[in-house]
């Protein structure tokens, strides 16, 4: 049985409980059906949830290590929801169309005109010497000037209650499959709930990215592909999921081939059939050997010629990672303004760039109490949590930032929120962030709700499941 008493959510913003202890507004009958469940039935539900995710064959793959292959692993799942109330969430949707938004005007205009860059508010040296700039892709024209077509923006809340943006996902997110499923296990183990609750949806996203897809082309009843690079993709399980949900065609590189014409071919039994539309799974640098890495097998030979031609859509566009830069981040406020002439609706954390030098001493004389990212790691990888680290690892890190200072940025380490997560039948704090995916096309839509990806380790803030995070279903829900 919860205890919602004994709950303590130390100090910190809590999704659910008050710290005075009470359910916030509109998780009052949730804490109540929570708190009459004996311990039995928790295990029980619990039990539940872990059959239904098996049976369903939800699925991550964690890399072992070099030499070691990867390992399936069952999807980690805690049953007690977060909600966030209706009201909040409009504004939330409302900050991420625009910041979206802006982030293509950007992309387009560095593959264009790099107005951004003649008027120095943001510097050219950062583009020149971003990884992530495709020179191939200047003066390409994608539909709708939208180079993002999927965008995956990770929300914090602070000790203050306030949502943040932490980062843009804009090559290849992923989570989506995992949001959907997760409604899906909900809906099996707490039923009743859906009848307390108006739960806004979030299962007619395979349709709106569908939607957003079709979009791209002028062909009727375009042919639709998912490009994954193969099975042991750590996000496989989401590329096969996508494209079963939006009645696509699952294909791996050696399945496609470019025709004389530049249009784009998928090999099957009954001959070659055009596809219209390739949803990619795979990094810019392994699309297409003619252009990009010579000794790719994943993808596709004269696919950018393809693309560049116009004879075949690509979401997302190569070169969109060049704002998919942690370093790039710290401008999209900036971007806002100047592409929109608003005011940014959501804040970005606070963070400095350490290519500049009175930031970057700040940065190192301040390690032991900021986070330093590098600009275009994933995952959690390959940062510094200077609070928790050890002085050799924050010395190796200053080592690091003074010898390649354009790629590290820093932020102060939050006091992300947390919510009650069920613990040996307990309900215990555990930190969090919110994945709400983001569609572009001719429109945009974003999801009333995302993944909630949970920290289980207790004291931890890293929540991606590849380092021991799960998930919690996310209800955006109308008042009690």
């Amino acid at each position: 049985m919860i205890h919602w008493k004994t709950y303590q959510a130390q100090s910190v913003w809590d999704e659910l409980i008050t710290d005075k202890g009470r359910a916030r507004k509109g998780a009052r009958n949730l804490c109540r059906m929570l708190a009459r469940l004996s311990d039995e039935e928790l295990a029980a539900r619990k039990s539940a949830a872990v059959l239904a995710i098996r049976s369903m064959g939800i699925t991550f793959t964690v890399y072992t290590g070099e030499g070691s292959g990867s390992i399936d692993r069952e999807w980690p799942f805690d049953i007690i929801p977060r909600l966030i109330l209706k009201k909040e969430w409009d504004k939330i949707g409302a900050g991420l169309k625009q910041r979206v938004t802006a982030l293509n005007r950007f992309i387009d205009d560095i593959y264009h005109d790099q107005e951004i860059l003649e008027a120095r508010v943001l510097p050219r040296e950062y583009i020149e010497k971003s990884r992530e700039f495709r020179p191939e892709c200047v003066g390409i024209d994608p539909p709708f000037g939208v180079w993002s077509q999927v965008c995956g923006s990770d929300l914090v809340r602070d000790i203050d209650g306030r949502m943040y943006v932490l980062e843009d996902n804009l090559r290849v997110p992923s989570g989506v499959s995992y949001m959907l499923e997760n409604r899906e296990v909900m809906k099996r183990i707490f039923p009743e709930l859906f009848e307390d609750y108006v739960i806004h949806p979030v299962d007619d996203y395979p349709d709106q990215l569908a939607r957003c897809l079709r979009s791209l082309t002028d062909v009727r009843s375009p042919q639709i592909a998912v490009l994954t690079p193969g099975i042991y993709n750590s996000a496989y399980f989401e590329h096969a999921y996508l494209a079963n949900a939006m009645a696509a065609q699952l294909v791996e590189g050696s399945d496609l081939v470019v025709g004389a014409d530049n249009y784009v071919y998928m090999r099957t039994i009954e001959g070659l059939i055009r596809v219209d539309v390739i949803y990619r799974r795979i990094d810019d640098l392994f699309l297409d050997p003619e252009v990009f890495k010579p000794e790719s097998t994943l993808g596709v030979p004269g696919l950018m010629r393809a693309w560049r031609a116009g004879k075949v859509a690509l979401a997302n566009a190569p070169g969109c990672g060049v704002a998919d830069d942690k370093v790039i981040y710290t401008y999209v406020p900036d971007m806002i303004r100047f592409y929109l002439n608003e005011e940014p609706i959501l804040p970005n954390v606070p963070s400095f760039r350490c290519v500049e030098k009175e930031q970057r001493d700040y940065v190192l004389d301040n390690l032991d109490k900021l986070v330093v990212k590098p600009a275009n790691e994933s995952g959690g990888y390959g940062m510094l949590i200077g609070p928790k680290a050890s002085k050799i690892e924050r010395t190796e890190f200053s080592r690091r930032i003074l010898a390649n200072p354009r790629n590290y940025m820093a932020q102060p380490m939050l006091i992300l929120s947390t919510a009650p997560t069920l613990i040996d039948n307990r309900a215990e704090p555990r930190h969090l962030d919110l994945r709400p995916f983001i569609l572009s096309g001719k429109e945009i839509f974003v999801t009333t709700g995302g993944l909630t990806r949970v920290a289980m380790r207790k004291g931890s803030i890293v929540v991606n499941s590849s380092q021991g995070g799960g998930s919690k279903d996310t209800w955006v829900v109308d008042f009690e």
